[in-house]
């Protein structure tokens, strides 16, 4: 395939970026986007020229590294990460727009990279656990019920690429914290600190200029890993649980 490339340049985190056209020949369809990105940077090495910088670590759908806005989509035109995206979902003669993350909490540090550091504070205000380190306890010592332990699976499979907000007109990332939220509520080893945890997570999401959520639906639609809308519900729920006990 032969296709054309509208790409988002900037140097730093303080420069002012713009969209930039380069012409890539002989994509397979069996690469993957990421794949694709990889041979136009070596042709770009080989003239002489600057590569372009996007993040990328497991290339599996695992890490949520790679997050890009491809025609305007977050991660493209398949429900799945960029790095398992593939050049078959595109045809010969395409003009691909590839952009960074588009939110106020997610700063673009060059060209499609972006700092994604206000979804870890968010999880280091309470998406964790707090219990005594030490030997495993017997598996069967906290019994769990099977519908607790599903959802707490789903809700698990998040791995904060951020494609929620990346797809939210409101860049808002309640369906990340609805993820960790849920993950936890479910499990009883989350109960000790839930009231706390909703709290100071949706605070710390504030604070980071996240947008409102209105339930438009467009996070859970992009999610790779199909989190379900109802975890805001959840989230919703919790907080007001949290807010009456007078926190």
């Amino acid at each position: 395939m032969k296709l054309t490339l509208e790409i988002w340049r900037q140097e730093d985190a303080a420069s002012k970026g713009a969209m930039q056209t380069y012409e890539i020949d002989e994509v397979s369809e069996d690469m993957s986007f990421l794949e694709m990105l990889d041979v136009l940077n070596e042709q770009l090495n080989s003239q002489g020229d600057e590569p372009i910088a996007f993040d990328s670590d497991c290339r599996e759908g695992i890490c949520g590294m790679c997050g890009l806005m491809i025609n305007g989509e977050a991660h493209g035109p398949e429900v799945t990460t960029t790095c398992q995206l593939h050049m078959r979902s595109f045809k010969d003669g395409d003009t691909i727009t590839i952009e960074p993350w588009r939110a106020s909490a997610f700063p673009v540090m060059k060209d499609l990279c972006v700092d994604r550091g206000s979804l870890d504070r968010m999880i280091q205000q309470g998406g964790y656990i707090s219990v005594n380190t030490g030997s495993a306890p017997e598996a069967h010592s906290v019994p769990v019920p099977r519908d607790h332990a599903v959802r707490a699976f789903t809700a698990a499979a998040c791995i904060s690429c951020g494609a929620c907000v990346a797809a939210c007109p409101n860049g808002s990332a309640q369906l990340f914290v609805g993820a960790k939220i849920t993950h936890l509520g479910e499990l009883p080893q989350g109960q000790p600190e839930r009231d706390q945890r909703v709290v100071d997570m949706v605070a710390q999401h504030d604070h980071e200029g996240f947008g409102g959520c209105t339930n438009i639906g467009q996070c859970t639609a992009a999610c790779p890993k199909e989190i379900p809308l109802d975890v805001i519900s959840q989230l919703n729920k919790d907080l007001r649980t949290a807010l009456r006990h007078g926190l």
